[in-house]
């Protein structure tokens, strides 16, 4: 029989905290997932096998790799490389630079997204036939020397390439370089200021600091909203259409719903589409943020912290 003293009490009956609230929650849930499910099935009007149908139509599955996949990837590209630029310049010493990014990204977060692809798609055309390349004021200042040239180096005309997926990934990039400026500042920022002034300490330049010690070592905090918004893009890049691009995933698979007179299915292939699509960079997403946020809070670096304490307490104790 085990005895009873002040300093071993006996065995504590203790009972589990009820949660009715978790109960009546899963019900719920059960519940709205049954009448989706069965909506699905038993509503014709969904049309799944021409959806699929239309997934797998040769104009759809162009628009999703050109309009879609490439219209992510080269706004990304340009949105990733900017923002750093311009993170680094709101970071600065220098009050021009800083007052530039900071123009920069209020103008672009302030800018809806699909009045910006309607306005270089549209609206840049409408003002400017062509960009001339050369010196500013060329023409004024040839007639004034007396020059039969009007110092122009090379012309652009817009119209020629003003309705291409090139015009989205501008916009978008330029639009996503103001968000990205911010995400990466903050990553910039949580690095500890120490870590900059023993690079500077062993003699590496500025360039070298952030290449080569804060950026690494902001990547842990850069990389999981970064992720967001590669996700975030692939979606954006339905508002190709303002510009307008009809070589994009969504408006490909709306034009056939709307031509047969299905719609839904139209929309059910686009959604299937940006589903897959958002699931595999979700797992790229995963890995990464696992690769860069190696020994922050894992319970082996935990051991090792504890095992590194335990050691200058033994030492201190002798």
């Amino acid at each position: 029989m085990t005895s009873v003293t002040s300093d071993r009490p006996g065995a504590i009956n203790a009972r589990p905290v009820r949660h009715p609230g978790r109960w009546v929650a899963i019900a719920i849930i059960a519940l709205l997932l049954a009448m989706m499910v069965s909506s699905l099935v038993t509503n014709p009007k969904w049309d799944f096998p021409y959806a699929f149908e239309i997934m797998q139509q040769k104009a759809v599955i162009n628009g999703l790799w050109k309009g879609t996949i490439l219209g992510t990837i080269g706004a990304m590209i340009l949105g990733i490389g900017l923002g750093i630029a311009l993170a680094v310049m709101r970071l600065s010493d220098n009050p021009v630079l800083r007052g530039v990014a900071f123009a920069y990204t209020w103008f672009f977060r302030a800018m809806p997204r699909y009045v910006l692809l309607a306005i270089m798609g549209i609206g840049v055309g409408f003002l400017y036939k062509q960009f001339d390349i050369g010196i500013p004021f060329g023409q004024q200042i040839a007639h004034a020397l007396g020059l039969s040239t009007d110092l122009t180096f090379a012309s652009l005309k817009w119209d020629d390439f003003s309705s291409t997926v090139w015009v989205g990934i501008l916009g978008l990039g330029l639009s996503e370089a103001a968000y990205m400026a911010e995400i990466a500042r903050a990553g910039i920022l949580s690095v500890d200021r120490g870590q900059a002034e023993a690079a500077q300490a062993l003699g590496m330049s500025p360039g070298q600091t952030m290449r080569r010690i804060v950026l690494p070592q902001a990547m842990r905090v850069i990389v999981p909203p970064t992720g967001n918004e590669t996700i975030a893009m692939v979606k954006d890049t339905s508002l190709l259409a303002a510009i307008p691009v009809i070589a994009e995933l969504y408006y490909q698979a709306y034009q056939f719903g709307s031509r047969s007179f299905r719609i839904m299915p139209g929309f059910v292939a686009a959604t299937l589409w940006y589903l897959i699509v958002c699931s595999i960079l979700m797992v790229g997403q995963s890995y990464l943020e696992r690769y860069f946020g190696r020994g922050f809070g894992t319970s082996t670096s935990t051991k090792q912290a504890r095992k590194v304490d335990a050691l200058l307490a033994r030492a201190g104790d002798h």
